[in-house]
């Protein structure tokens, strides 16, 4: 990489049709492997959840994902983000996308559904339940609301709530939750309405991230517990932060569909 070195780069909204609404992505495309620092400090300069970066593969792309602090292993905004830039600003006629990445194979197709223009299949990540009553109490302190249920995925942990006016209401202590050695923590509960399934919020201080406005990932844990609660295996969530998006969902055993729609905010070129 040198000093003179020019790459496109766009910023989308993930997860919502509107601009301004959804979670933002950088989506930086580079000619080959770039080097790891170097994606870490532009990653920092874009200062969103996530910057995806993306070059040609042997069978596709290959897809990275960066917050302003580190790298991630799974992420699903970026990744519909990458699909849409590539569909829609590289004019890439491939179909579907393939992605390599730190989590395996990712593909993306087109749709023409209700609940999302891009579907991504995105693996499971099931949870367990957390029998730690220490834990559960130091978290339940961290959130202010001690929730009914929590569990525990490979990255994540997941509170639940019985209202999702109480998921509305949290306003959950930043600092101690970063002593948790964890990604983050998502926090759920059923809706009240007709519009979607389930309500969620996601606090990742320890990626570098207080909350982050839509989190596909999360909702592939999100995804396999509501499905079992409510006994079928499509569903609508709606992540309620003060950006809000809506997130396609359906369980296909050991996969998760990833349904959402994408919009270009910047188009330009990154130097250096």
């Amino acid at each position: 990489m040198t000093d003179t070195a020019t790459h496109p780069l766009y910023q989308v909204d993930s997860f919502t049709k509107k601009p301004f609404a959804g979670n933002p992505a950088a989506v930086c495309l580079t000619e080959g492997p770039a080097d790891e620092v170097w994606m870490q400090r532009v990653a920092a300069e874009m200062n969103l959840s996530e910057t995806a970066f993306l070059h040609p593969g042997d069978d596709g792309w290959n897809l990275r994902w960066f917050t302003p602090a580190l790298e991630v292993d799974l992420c699903g905004h970026a990744t519909l983000a990458a699909a849409h830039v590539l569909w829609n600003e590289r004019g890439s006629t491939n179909e579907p996308l393939r992605f390599s990445t730190r989590s395996g194979g990712l593909t993306a197709r087109r749709l023409d559904h209700p609940h999302g223009s891009i579907e991504l299949d995105f693996p499971i990540r099931a949870q367990e339940e957390v029998d730690d009553h220490w834990t559960a109490e130091r978290l339940a302190l961290a959130l202010g609301e001690s929730p009914v249920y929590l569990g525990r995925s490979m990255e994540d942990y997941l509170a639940v709530f019985d209202d999702p006016e109480k998921v509305l209401g949290l306003r959950p202590d930043i600092k101690q939750m970063r002593a948790f050695t964890i990604r983050g923590v998502i926090v759920t509960a059923p809706s009240r309405g007709e519009e979607w399934d389930f309500v969620s919020r996601f606090f990742a201080p320890g990626a570098g991230i207080d909350e982050d406005p839509v989190t596909g990932s999360a909702h592939c844990c999100l995804g396999p517990y509501w499905a079992a609660r409510f006994d079928r295996d499509e569903l609508v969530g709606y992540q309620a932060s003060k950006r809000g998006g809506r997130v396609g969902v359906k369980v296909c055993g050991e996969r998760v569909l990833l349904r959402g729609d994408a919009v270009t905010i910047i188009r330009g070129e990154l130097t250096g």
